[in-house]
């Protein structure tokens, strides 16, 4: 009868740590922001455009992280990055960013500025 025992014993400690996980705790409180859809279809467009405004002006894209709001391209030796994110008032900010040999194309971030704009019909 002791293996009964010790069965018995197992069983109740199998029990108590069951109920131990269950219990409740108090964790570090999360936010979680979803987006309007308008701010969500602002967003996405604005992303189209930055991708758009890439190609129209032959910056060959060799990265993109939607989730980061990252966009990361070359031109003739020069680096282009756009930065797409929303703002909590529910607008976007778009920003575009050249590096490396620009002296080669010192117009190039001024003509992507202007394919973006034209892109989102401004």
């Amino acid at each position: 009868m002791h293996g009964s025992d010790d069965v018995k014993r197992l069983a109740l400690a199998l029990a108590a740590a069951l109920l131990a996980g269950c219990g409740s705790y108090d964790a570090e409180p999360r936010t979680y922001v979803s987006a309007p859809p308008a701010a969500m279809a602002s967003l996405d467009r604005s992303w189209s455009a930055a991708i758009g405004a890439f190609g129209d002006q032959g910056v060959k894209i060799a990265y993109e992280d939607r989730d980061a709001g990252v966009i990361q391209g070359s031109r003739d030796g020069i680096g282009v990055v756009a930065r797409v994110r929303a703002l909590p008032n529910g607008s976007v900010r778009v920003e575009f960013n050249t590096s490396g040999s620009t002296q080669r194309d010192p117009g190039l971030i001024d003509r992507i500025s202007r394919a973006y704009d034209v892109r989102m019909g401004r």
